[in-house]
């Protein structure tokens, strides 16, 4: 691939050439960041903002007064400008002060936090028209209404979900599959990729139900819209990993879909991000287990998934039962059931219950194996990290990118449910037994290999003259010819 003269390299971020403009623009490039405000929204778009750095462009990013904190920590080492503006006040059934769906007190409450955003929009205007000249922006899909923000303004916007070209194009191709008689377990061709089978199951309520309705479904139809007028779509991935979907989905549906990632690669530790010397405690734990020469199996959910009282006490036991190494992150005390559970597994396993840096984990020498619900954050997070994937799917787009993690690229194993289907309740057995195989079985092996073959495709990409650093490169060009013009 030839290289792009405008560009020259500046320096090396775990593996990935950083590049800056090799000379002034006539016109400084500013970009404005709106992440939606949810963690697994918010992190990828810091490491973007990282990747748009390198090439010396002035970012401002947007939050609100509660999330601020967070953003001021993630991009301490940085010059973002970061400009807070007030969230929504008295959202019915809404904790105040909770700016954040992390801190939801249960998610069926997250169509009613969405749609409050709408009201943030008279504050984001007023910011932007006390800014400099605004290159282009980059929102949340979730908050469609800024479409209308950089129209008024004659700003280009791109749009970022945290979905992969993958899970996106199926649901769009099985739609018409879903409004048949089709049942919830039963397997089907996706129209359009013969060669792969999902169920009703695999797709969440209530887009699997033959005629979907209700405030959550009102939520993301209403999203399509200014998605499909927008500039374009960025995708945290890597086109070699997903080239057949992201190809269907640039033909099938608009705007048109733009691949660089992974951004995790730009990713800078915590103690980096604040200049902390001293490891977080975990790490020590995973230092320790190294020196051990022990192989450790990292146990995380991410922020939002509920599991209920008997699930959770079934992970325990089966963790306890597998006799596998594992450091395990949870939203809960785990005394609130079993307090003797810590001291029964502490020469092997550590339980978590604070912010963690997900990365960090699996980037340690300790971790060989990700028992995870498959949030694309996490897989991309693992490929890149070489760790093959323990797959436990529970919401959202997770059970397609579960299906494109062992069954399309095969680096990982599904945990085993009680009744085989895709949303069963998993028992300590199947646990047990998965989690052996994957940390000690052949098939584990097989995941290992792939993933790290995977794994190096990933970083290669974000590489000077890889494919997700050359996208990137034309779509600035192009977007900052077409603003001149």
């Amino acid at each position: 691939m030839q290289k792009d003269p405008k560009f020259s390299k500046i320096s090396t971020i775990q593996g990935a050439e950083c590049r800056v403009m090799a000379s002034p623009s006539p016109r400084t490039i500013h970009v404005v960041v709106f992440p939606f405000m949810s963690k697994g929204h918010t992190i990828p778009i810091f490491d973007l903002a990282r990747f748009l750095l390198c090439r010396k462009i002035s970012i401002t990013i947007f939050t609100t007064p509660a999330n601020r904190p967070f953003f001021s920590n993630s991009l301490s080492d940085t010059n973002i400008n970061i400009i807070e503006i007030p969230f929504p006040q008295n959202i019915q059934g809404v904790p105040p002060g909770v700016e954040s769906t992390d801190k939801l007190p249960s998610m069926s409450l997250f169509a009613t936090f969405a749609n409050a955003t709408k009201l943030m929009k008279p504050h984001f205007e007023k910011a932007l028209e006390s800014l400099p000249p605004v290159t282009f922006m980059i929102t949340d899909g979730f908050l469609g209404w800024t479409l209308d923000s950089a129209n008024k303004f004659g700003i280009p916007r791109l749009v970022y979900f945290g979905m992969n070209a993958f899970s996106r194009v199926l649901m769009i191709s099985a739609a018409s599959v879903l409004r048949t008689q089709v049942s919830d377990d039963e397997l089907f061709e996706v129209p359009d990729f013969p060669w792969i089978k999902i169920t009703r199951n695999d797709i969440d309520l209530p887009f699997r139900d033959r005629e979907p309705k209700g405030p959550l479904f009102d939520f993301v139809k209403e999203q399509s819209m200014p998605t499909s007028k927008s500039y374009g779509l960025l995708v945290n991935s890597f086109y070699e990993l997903e080239s057949v979907y992201v190809n269907c989905c640039n033909r099938i549906s608009s705007p048109k879909s733009w691949c660089i990632g992974p951004l995790c690669v730009f990713h800078k530790p915590a103690k980096e991000q604040q200049g902390v010397s001293e490891k977080p405690s975990y790490i020590k734990w995973l230092d320790g287990m190294l020196e051990q020469g022990k192989q450790v199996l990292y146990v995380a959910f991410g922020t939002q998934a509920e599991l209920s009282p008997d699930q959770f006490k079934e992970i325990k036991i089966g963790l306890e039962k597998s006799q596998v190494n594992f450091l395990w992150v949870v939203r809960r005390t785990i005394d609130e059931t079993d307090d003797e559970f810590e001291n029964r597994v502490k020469n092997r396993g550590l339980v978590v219950t604070e912010w963690v840096d997900q990365r960090e984990i699996l980037s340690h020498r300790s971790v060989e194996g990700f028992l995870s619900h498959c949030g694309w954050n996490s897989v991309i997070e693992s490929i890149c990290a070489k760790v093959p994937i323990l797959a436990w799917p529970m919401m959202a787009d997770q059970h397609l990118n579960a299906r494109m993690v062992v069954e399309v690229i095969k680096i990982g194993l599904r945990a085993e449910t009680c009744d085989g289907s895709v949303r069963g309740f998993v028992k300590w057995e199947g646990l047990e037994k998965s989690a052996k195989e994957l940390m000690e079985g052949d098939k584990g092996k097989e995941a290992r290999k792939k993933v790290k073959e995977i794994g190096e495709a990933a970083i290669n990409a974000v590489k000077e003259g890889g494919s997700s650093w050359q996208t990137l490169n034309e779509l600035i060009v192009e977007l900052t010819e077409s603003k001149s013009v």
